[in-house]
């Protein structure tokens, strides 16, 4: 396999994993509710769909260590052109005819929960990508490309936050998606479900620390990038 062989199939690889994960997260959306567990009394519960989101901060970090930050910055538009079709094929999905007699009933519950899902993350995910990219390059200039895991946390962190900010405000006040409680104050649990997101996505941005020195090490090396902070272009 030659050198540039190598630089497209590692490119591939990060893309896939990305829209990927970008595509179950649109799909699966609110459809579960999960429950992680608990730190003292306050319960970590997240959306079924936020369990693979966390890699695409891993992913875009990657392409921006080793690509820069066009090419971290062009797969996030892609991105949003495919939460743009799986809403297209979902709403295809709904007003084509149907066979006649059979049943329905749990595609228009999907197609109602991931068209709630895709609108809050169409704007959340713009947010948070572009907060993630600019962040880490901010971080990777201020250091001149050393302190790896500054940029590394120091942007997944903040656009965590972002983002699950503007996922669970957008799901509640402009989809009402959310299992909010009947006769309870709303701000209360909102808050709960934001501070319960961010707490998951900052474990899991915190725990991928090591596998993206791991991962920058193997790159650089086996993709010949050449020198500390270099990137392809």
């Amino acid at each position: 396999m030659t050198l540039q062989q190598r630089r497209d199939l590692a490119f591939l690889v990060l893309a896939g994993i990305f829209l990927g994960s970008m595509g179950m997260l649109n799909i699966l959306g609110l459809t579960r509710f999960l429950q992680l567990g608990s730190i003292g009394s306050w319960p970590i519960v997240v959306a079924v769909g936020a369990l693979p989101y966390p890699v695409t901060f891993l992913c875009t970090d990657l392409i921006s260590e080793i690509w820069g930050e066009q090419k971290a910055g062009q797969l996030v538009w892609v991105g949003l052109a495919l939460n743009g079709w799986i809403v297209l094929i979902l709403w295809l999905g709904g007003i084509l005819p149907g066979l006649a007699g059979a049943p329905e009933a749990t595609f228009f519950e999907v197609q109602r929960l991931a068209f709630g899902a895709v609108g809050a993350s169409m704007v959340a995910y713009l947010a948070a990508q572009f907060t993630d990219v600019r962040l880490f390059h901010f971080w990777k200039r201020l250091s001149s490309g050393r302190a790896l895991w500054l940029r590394n946390n120091g942007s997944t962190l903040v656009s965590q936050l972002v983002d699950t900010t503007a996922v669970v405000l957008i799901s509640h006040y402009a989809n009402h998606v959310l299992p909010i409680r009947d006769g309870e104050a709303v701000l209360p649990q909102l808050v709960s479900y934001i501070a319960s997101g961010y707490l998951f996505k900052a474990m899991a941005a915190l725990a991928d620390t090591l596998p993206f020195y791991a991962l920058t090490g193997w790159l650089r090396g086996w993709l010949e990038v050449p020198g500390d902070g270099a990137e392809l272009g």
